[in-house]
């Protein structure tokens, strides 16, 4: 059975918003898009891609990455992400999906999502999507977090864990800081008592 992980970048106040270019996501007029790159935690980081058979996006962040990584032949994630399967959770894309390796999850997330985990042998990462990570956190089919928490703090953009979003206790299982201070930070979903579930 897969576990489903969420690998996001985060601020200290915890926004998750554009981390990799100014261009990436100007919505709400976000205006620090690519505060991550000068901290180049992605490769310290990559251990966490080591068991993952493939990647789970919303919308908009698929759109976004299939706009960026098939055009970038000299970096080594653009082989992972071409290469990878690819689920997308949206109810207005069409299938089939121009990205090769794409498959579109329609009808219920949860009976979607809670299928895929059950089926696959291999982990199942979630980059970005917020949206749909706060619907996972719902469902309560979130198995892991790999946090990179950056040393910014932004005072605005879209967070990960959003005000009046879904409780969730959570527990530390692992954690290192990189040479440029990123604290990847490794949690599991605990009862509310803290104890793992």
């Amino acid at each position: 059975m897969a576990k489903i992980i969420v690998f996001t970048n985060l601020t200290l106040d915890g926004v998750m918003q554009a981390p990799g270019r100014p261009d990436e996501d100007t919505r709400d007029g976000f205006k620090h898009g690519g505060w991550a790159t000068p901290f180049a935690a992605m490769q310290e980081a990559g251990g966490a891609h080591a068991d993952v058979g493939g990647v789970l996006f919303g919308r908009w962040t698929y759109e976004g990455f299939y706009a960026f990584w098939p055009n970038q032949p000299d970096n080594p994630f653009t082989t992972f992400f071409n290469n990878i399967q690819k689920y997308v959770a949206s109810t207005t894309l069409k299938a089939p999906l121009a990205w090769s390796n794409s498959t579109l999850l329609e009808g219920d997330i949860a009976k979607a999502v809670g299928k895929l985990k059950e089926e696959q042998d291999k982990d199942i990462i979630v980059f970005g999507s917020g949206v749909l990570i706060q619907s996972l956190i719902g469902f309560n089919l979130v198995d892991e977090y790999v946090l990179l928490i950056h040393p910014l703090v932004l005072g605005s953009g879209r967070r990960l864990f959003t005000d009046g979003g879904i409780f969730a206790a959570l527990r530390l299982i692992d954690s290192k800081t990189t040479s440029t201070g990123v604290v990847i930070a490794t949690y599991e979903p605990a009862d509310s008592s803290g104890r793992a579930a």
